[in-house]
């Protein structure tokens, strides 16, 4: 049938998740090297969090210059030669010699990764123009994103225990090398018929709007920003009201404000943004619940995660299916609700709780946050021309770095509050005065003053600090609950005139009744 996908398009879906899932992998794993690499390049404070932040601050900056830029030059040209960079980079950061030059490889691994992401869901749109199809795609596309983010601490936690650092770098050369053998063959070419030339000037916008106001957030999550991060933030928003405003200008604009009117774009845009926020930010508790509340191995710690990637695969191609026949709106709604009842589940959770309630309650949120991604990625592209579709995408990834900066942000900063204001109300009295900082500041901090302890004294520090950790989990679980929950109502009946086409496949563009 005329316009039906057949063998080479799946295959080439499978090429083009190799890189989603590796960049998804890569933004973890590396938490799992710091203790390893701290200890060969002995990096000062500041230069271990470049380490960490410069990947996370190029690949947000760059995600829209770098989806207009393959919409002009070419979409499989972008990503091949993004594939190209970020496997030579990979191999240089693993055998850096000093913390200057991982820092410098960790950049352009950044920049990169901002040029896969883009091309892989505007090609997906260009290989699968059956919109049943394409919905299956674009949901085995966002399921890749939630099994690569499970997937890192499992990698990382494995090959940390039987090599060096540096092998967490090395993983992404040989799907790197297969992508770069097997994209040209099984990926097609394609790019705007007709555009000016690339917007430099709005390029540079883009990437001093986005830069400061990362960089604030991930102040904020420190507990102590400053005000660097509040300047930051404050001059993000108004450059990037300069890059808006730069957009409306141009006859050929880089990014098509006129986008945001379009309620079948903007409705999934927040909706998917606020569902990364709520999981992102849960997982930052969950991390920690696993290894220091229960003492369990970043491997067994990661592969009791494994359920929830499985369900996000599950609610992913359920939804794809499902809403041929019931209204996308809804089952976006439904998808949020079932994640905020997940929530619940993981609002009652204290450091007594069997591990088992912890992964029950990651199942919910797993498959209704699958669902509204996966639904969520496929009308953002769609609403946007097809020459615009690498912009589009560009977008809704640049919103999904966001949404999980601010919910390890919010929450994080919600947690450390109630654990602070909890373990000072019943720190043990025999905790010696110095330190007594140290541990009132993270659970982190706690079990490194545990450590040297007697037992006993240790026992009764780890104790009052589980439980006070374990206190500020639940109240971040009852917001992110709550957060759910509205934004289900919201989406439903905002995006409730959204129907299938007539022959029982999903909408590619909003249409009123």
């Amino acid at each position: 049938m005329k316009g039906v996908a057949g063998r080479k398009e799946w295959l080439g879906l499978a090429v083009l998740v190799l890189p989603v899932l590796l960049v998804s992998v890569t933004v973890t794993v590396l938490y799992f090297a710091l203790p390893f690499l701290s200890a060969d390049l002995a990096p000062t404070g500041p230069q271990l969090l470049w380490i960490v932040d410069v990947y996370a601050f190029l690949l947000a900056g760059l995600l829209v210059p770098m989806g207009a830029l393959g919409d002009r030059i070419g979409r499989r040209r972008l990503l091949l030669a993004g594939a190209a960079v970020f496997g030579v980079t990979s191999v240089v950061a693993a055998y850096a010699p000093s913390a200057e030059l991982l820092i410098a490889a960790r950049a352009l691994q950044g920049a990169a990764a901002a040029s896969l992401m883009p091309p892989t869901l505007a090609l997906i749109r260009d290989m699968f123009r059956d919109p049943r199809q394409r919905r299956t795609a674009v949901a085995l596309w966002a399921a890749s994103f939630a099994g690569g983010s499970v997937l890192g601490p499992i990698v990382g936690g494995w090959l940390l225990e039987r090599f060096w650092w540096g092998s967490v770098f090395l993983i992404s050369v040989p799907v790197m090398v297969l992508l770069l053998i097997l994209g040209p063959a099984l990926l097609p070419e394609h790019r705007a018929p007709a555009s000016t030339g690339f917007d430099l000037p709005g390029a540079a916008l883009s990437l001093v709007a986005v830069l400061p106001i990362v960089y604030g957030v991930k102040q904020f999550a420190t507990g102590e920003p400053g005000p660097l991060a509040v300047l930051g933030v404050v001059a993000g928003i108004a450059v990037g009201a300069a890059f808006l405003r730069r957009q409306r200008e141009l006859a050929d604009p880089m990014l098509d404000p006129r986008l945001f009117a379009d309620r079948g774009f903007t409705m999934p845009l927040v909706t998917s943004t606020l569902a990364v926020f709520a999981l992102v930010g849960l997982f930052y508790f969950v991390a920690q619940y696993l290894q220091l509340v229960l003492g369990l191995r970043p491997l067994v710690a990661g592969l009791l995660t494994l359920p929830a990637a499985g369900m996000a695969l599950v609610g992913s191609l359920l939804a794809a299916g499902i809403s041929r026949r019931v209204r996308p709106g809804y089952v976006m709604g439904a998808g949020m609700t079932l994640a905020a009842a997940g929530f619940l589940v993981m609002s009652t959770i204290d450091a007594g709780s069997d591990r088992w309630l912890l992964v029950a309650g990651l199942l919910l949120p797993g498959a209704g946050i699958g669902a509204v991604q996966a639904l969520a990625s496929g009308m953002i592209v769609d609403a946007a021309p097809p020459e615009r579709a690498g912009s589009a995408s560009a977008v809704l990834e640049a919103a999904t770095e966001l949404g999980a900066a601010l919910g390890v942000a919010i929450l994080g900063s919600v947690g450390l509050a109630v654990y602070r204001g909890r373990f000072a109300a019943t720190a043990p009295e025999s905790l010696p005065l110095d330190g007594s900082g140290a541990a009132g500041e993270s659970l982190g901090g706690a079990a490194g003053v545990a450590a040297r302890l007697p037992e006993q004294a240790a026992a009764e520090l780890l104790d009052v600090a589980r439980t006070a950790f374990t206190g500020g989990m639940q109240l971040a679980a009852l917001l992110c609950a709550a957060l759910m929950a509205t934004a289900a109502v919201s989406v439903a009946i905002l995006l409730r005139t959204v129907r299938a086409d007539p022959g029982g496949s999903t909408p590619r563009r909003l249409r009123q009744r």
